[in-house]
């Protein structure tokens, strides 16, 4: 079988504009790398349209390529991938509500961020060209003696963001649940078409609150990519310290979360009081406690203050005295065991089917992890290892979070140990002609892909994609033939982003 960049390079106008190759292909080769995905030979990565062309992004798990295959869409139509592949079917709902491009043979063309209130597409008053309002959402139905539907949302107690959640349910097991989200929508994409690279890095930045370090060094190396950027050394050392901070900061807060939901609070308060304690030392070093604009194509905005070592190494200090006594208490609670064992589990068969990142993916035996698998700088250069674990239940995901928990720990330590001297950031240098990159990076959620055009050293095109996006999904199948109390369990276990996968 041919590899993806042997199918990139048989004459079908390769555009090399960064490390990966992209190319424009017919219906044929489409419908071919939609049934390579059917198959699981490849993994979908991305896909996202623009006016007149959708853009899928594969992953050869074998050989850990990566390559765009573009399709030209005259007629606003093309051949629907998740037809045969179903972690598509979203991303082609979204296509349809951002582009109005038609995936021919969509099972589901219900919309999915368009909840017909997007009234600034069409001129004030103009209610004569306006299209009919859309018909009420359906959601799909499930049958049965006793059945019983409870709807949550979208509307939630707390600060979180909104989302619809639906389930049917026999009683106290739940039969089916389906996801309405598409409430924070930003026009992101929108956004980007025509900004300066400055300002897209903001925009980056703000896609989801909790990831702005990943979103903005995912954007910065796409953007190098087409640039042809050199970040200094010190630079690169100084993205991955964020990244991990980022990424502590996170999973202690999650590994909390998930036991307050099990209403153990002892854990949440402890974990919280940890999480806590890397924000400020994140703002004594770099001047904001979620590290926000500080990675830029090029560089860095900021360095590391004076006492901003000590500070962090005070952090990660007390982390190892106090983090292990919790880990303790968590195993040894028979109660809080007996909520997260053999719940909401996710099949290794599922979690390889829609390339499920981060812990939710490693949880369920995908040992994928874009700092291992694309090997980027610094990551080429540490040591560190990747936590699989195979039983996909609650427990499961918190015990990787754990483990990634050492492993961040270990890694601010070498790089703290090894961060190089020398300048920030190099300035790019201006290009009239058009520009494309792609670049893969490692949040805490899992991989972020950003692609981005550049013309004339303005945004043409810009498509951000958060690991989500694969996630929501999972949630659904996980939550089936469990017990309504449980869900919350199940998705903060998951923690998917609203906000991220709305774009």
């Amino acid at each position: 079988m041919p590899s993806l960049i042997d199918l990139m390079l048989e004459g079908r106008g390769v555009a090399h504009h960064g490390p990966w190759p992209r190319a424009v292909v017919d219906v044929s080769v489409w419908n071919f790398a939609a049934a390579e995905l059917a198959h699981g030979r490849w993994s979908l990565l991305g896909l996202w349209g623009e006016p007149a062309m959708v853009h899928m992004a594969i992953l050869d798990g074998i050989s850990a390529e990566i390559a765009v295959v573009s399709m030209d869409c005259p007629d606003r139509v093309y051949p629907s991938v998740g037809l045969h592949h179903p972690p598509a079917l979203r991303l082609e709902r979204t296509i349809r509500d951002l582009f109005g491009l038609t995936a021919e043979g969509l099972p589901d063309p219900r919309p999915w961020l368009d909840h017909d209130q997007w009234g600034a597409r069409f001129p004030l008053g103009d209610r004569i060209n306006a299209p009919p309002k859309a018909a009420p959402y359906r959601f799909l139905a499930a049958e049965g003696q006793g059945m019983h539907q409870i709807a949550v949302g979208p509307v939630h107690a707390g600060i979180i963001e909104p989302g619809h959640f639906r389930f049917t349910a026999s009683g106290e097991t739940v039969v089916r649940l389906e996801q309405r989200l598409g409430y924070t929508h930003k026009g992101i994409e929108g956004l980007m078409s025509g900004a300066g690279l400055a300002h897209a890095a903001k925009i980056a930045g703000r896609v989801s609150g909790d990831s702005t370090v990943a979103f903005a060094y995912a954007f910065s190396r796409a953007a190098e990519a087409a640039l042809q950027l050199v970040v200094p050394d010190r630079a690169v050392w100084l993205r991955a310290l964020l990244a991990e901070l980022e990424r502590l900061a996170n999973h202690l807060g999650d590994i909390g979360a998930i036991c307050n939901d099990a209403s153990f609070s002892l854990m949440h308060t402890h974990c919280s009081v940890l999480r806590e304690s890397v924000l400020r030392a994140s703002h004594t070093a770099f001047g904001h406690r979620l590290l926000r604009d500080i990675i830029v194509p090029g560089g860095v905005t900021r360095d590391i203050s004076e006492d901003g070592t000590e500070a962090i190494q005070t952090v990660l200090d007390n982390i190892r005295l106090r983090f292990p006594a919790l880990i303790e208490l968590y195993d040894n609670t028979a109660s809080l065991q007996d909520r997260t064992v053999d719940t909401g589990v996710l099949t290794q068969g599922l979690a390889r089917q829609y390339a499920a990142g981060g812990t939710i993916g490693r949880a369920s035996g995908r040992t994928f992890d874009a700092r291992r698998s694309f090997a980027y700088p610094p990551y080429d250069s540490l040591r560190f290892e990747v936590p699989v674990l195979n039983e996909g239940d609650v427990n499961a995901r918190v015990w990787i979070r754990v483990r990634e928990v050492e492993q961040s720990l270990a890694l601010i330590d070498q790089i703290l140990g090894r961060l190089p001297p020398g300048p920030l950031g190099t300035h790019a240098a201006h290009r009239r002609e058009a520009r494309e990159g792609i670049a893969v990076v490692e949040g805490f959620r899992g991989d972020v892909l950003v692609w981005l055009r550049m013309r004339d050293g303005l945004i043409e095109r810009c498509h951000l994609r958060d690991p989500s996006w694969f996630q929501w999904p999972l949630l659904e199948a996980v939550i089936e033939n469990n017990i309504v109390a449980d869900f919350p369990l199940c998705n903060k276990s998951f923690n998917c982003s609203y906000s991220g996968q709305d774009l």
